[in-house]
């Protein structure tokens, strides 16, 4: 069990309402791992050194717990001592390892990108999921690495170097200014953040429906433009941090219900999850929302995450 933050998280009445109508028997449980600190993770960059090699480099005084979904993930715990530092470590800044949770490394592998192909990352920064995307596509093929705020330009770019992805073009650049010529796309989008609450308390003070409200309509928009962006044929992986119906399953219906093109794919990996959210507050969502990936933080002691597979016909 992970230990507890020293501290109380104070949730919003509303909060605790709408969570427990929610989550329902599962909700005493979100609470407690919610108010735990995270355990630490990392990933294997492949492009620098294989697995195997890394693991032995670190295993005289680190212990590594391999993620059943990422080959390349570990958890990550000191043999001898209470560490958390590991950005500080000559791997991380050699560029061997990313500090990335478990969770976060679902989307890349669903999208599944391969090399040669032409890939957009849509909401890149600060580059975990690109330069996930950038080593399972072995630095072949092209790789677009976008956001559309100039400050979170330069963590990305320092990533992007540090991880030696040779195929990837960081760009600062609206959506509306790319061309229908990816194969893969992923939509990372941002969201009100609640299931990362373990990593960020001040998640939980900036939580609102006013908030939720304003990110679905960012976050439509995000899907349908990604959804353009890709060839006929052509794959796109929308996964947000939060636990938001609204967000998740009310977006991919949203846009399933527009594009009669679009079709969703199930997510097969070895990862306990919940069932989709059918329905919410009076809105039926899309019966093939099913399909989607949903995981809360006490799941897999990781942070909550959601991620959907949708196919371009």
């Amino acid at each position: 069990m992970p230990t507890p933050i020293p501290q109380d998280i104070e949730f919003k009445p509303e909060f605790l309402q709408r969570y427990q109508a929610l989550l329902g028997s599962e909700f005493d449980r979100f609470i407690e791992y919610s108010s735990m600190y995270i355990r630490k993770a990392v990933r294997v960059n492949t492009l620098k050194i294989s697995v195997q090699a890394l693991v032995k480099r670190l295993e005289k005084h680190w212990r590594l717990t391999p993620v059943p979904w990422c080959p390349e993930g570990f958890w990550i715990e000191h043999r001898y001592e209470e560490r958390f530092d590991i950005g500080n470590l000559p791997e991380h800044a050699l560029g061997y390892l990313y500090v990335q949770d478990p969770a976060s490394m679902i989307p890349p592998v669903v999208l599944a990108p391969e090399p040669g192909d032409v890939v957009l990352d849509l909401c890149a920064a600060p580059g975990s999921k690109t330069t996930q995307l950038g080593a399972l596509m072995q630095n072949e093929g092209v790789l677009i690495a976008n956001d559309v705020a100039a400050s979170r330009l330069t963590p990305l770019g320092m990533n992007v170097q540090r991880c030696g992805l040779k195929n990837c073009v960081v760009t600062l650049r609206a959506n509306k200014q790319f061309a229908q010529v990816f194969d893969k796309v992923l939509v990372d989008a941002p969201c009100s953040g609640t299931g990362t609450i373990r990593r960020s308390l001040r998640v939980a003070r900036m939580w609102s429906p006013s908030l939720v409200r304003r990110m679905v309509h960012d976050q439509r928009g995000l899907l349908r433009r990604g959804y353009e962006l890709l060839k006929p044929g052509g794959v796109l992986v929308y996964s947000t941090c939060t636990l938001e119906p609204e967000e998740n399953e009310g977006v991919v219906s949203w846009l399933l219900t527009r594009e009669p093109g679009a079709s969703l794919e199930p997510i097969s990996l070895a990862i306990k999850r919940q069932p989709a959210v059918s329905s919410w507050r009076g809105e039926v969502y899309d019966p093939r929302v099913k399909d989607c990936l949903r995981i809360l933080p006490q799941d897999n002691d990781t942070e909550g995450f959601f991620v959907a597979r949708i196919r371009k016909a």
